[in-house]
């Protein structure tokens, strides 16, 4: 039995881009980082995958978490402020994996059609996990195929991320050997969203090889735009 979860914590230059109110929130950027991984660091579960990692969220987890063995993913392209700034001192992007046990890297890779999501895959515990952040365009199919590349059969696969789409989707796209976490009914959106017709479910847990139960939704409190989705995967 191992647990897991996936959060998007949300870049600073993405937020300020696409008109977030987290600038409003968090006027200062370091303490919200602060703030991000004081909460991660609290959290029970063995893996926690994270997206939208910018490097000064990664440098805080690195300082704090040093008891964790952490995997980044390095996306090419870095996020660039519309207005020209930003309080970050190291505006790169990542994906990354906090593990409580030794991890062996299989796959670290931004997608051929977008350098700015990708995939970061950790072998941990005999189980191999994948934290991913998908496009949220038509560019996702050939990016869910490399997902399922990626969770071998021979191989015990747990997927976490930002699917950028809503459960039936990414199940039609992975095929009947792929099993999606069920939320239970209530839970809170995993991207809660106040106008437009996007899922507010795009935020997943995805298993091939074993099962997963007990997934929920826990509220951030605002640190972010996603909230946190965990699960445990037994089998």
């Amino acid at each position: 039995m191992i647990t897991v979860a996936s959060w998007n914590v949300l870049h600073r230059v993405h937020d300020e881009n696409w008109g977030s109110d987290m600038a409003t929130r968090w006027p200062d950027e370091a303490a919200r980082i602060a703030a991000v991984t004081a909460w991660i660091a609290e959290r029970p579960e063995q893996v926690i995958a994270l997206q939208e990692v910018s490097g000064d969220q990664l440098a805080s987890l690195r300082s704090a978490l040093s008891d964790k063995d952490i995997h980044a993913l390095r996306y090419p392209r870095v996020p660039r402020p519309r207005n020209g700034t930003t309080p970050l001192q190291d505006p790169t992007e990542h994906l990354v994996l906090v593990l409580d046990e030794p991890g062996r890297e299989i796959a670290a890779e931004s997608f051929e059609n977008d350098p700015g999501n990708g995939a970061l895959a950790v072998e941990t515990a005999g189980v191999v996990i994948v934290t991913t952040h998908v496009t949220g365009d038509l560019r996702r199919a050939r990016q869910l195929a490399r997902l399922a590349e990626l969770a071998a059969p021979d191989r015990v696969t747990v997927l976490l991320g930002d699917f950028n789409i809503d459960r039936t989707a990414v199940a039609a796209a992975l095929g009947p050997d792929f099993t999606i976490a069920d939320l239970p009914p209530g839970s809170a959106p995993t991207r809660p969203r106040t106008s437009g017709t996007k899922s507010q479910s795009i935020d997943h847990v995805i298993v091939r090889g074993t099962r997963v139960q007990d997934a929920s939704v826990v509220a951030v409190d605002g640190l972010s735009d996603h909230n946190f989705v965990r699960a445990t995967i037994t089998g």
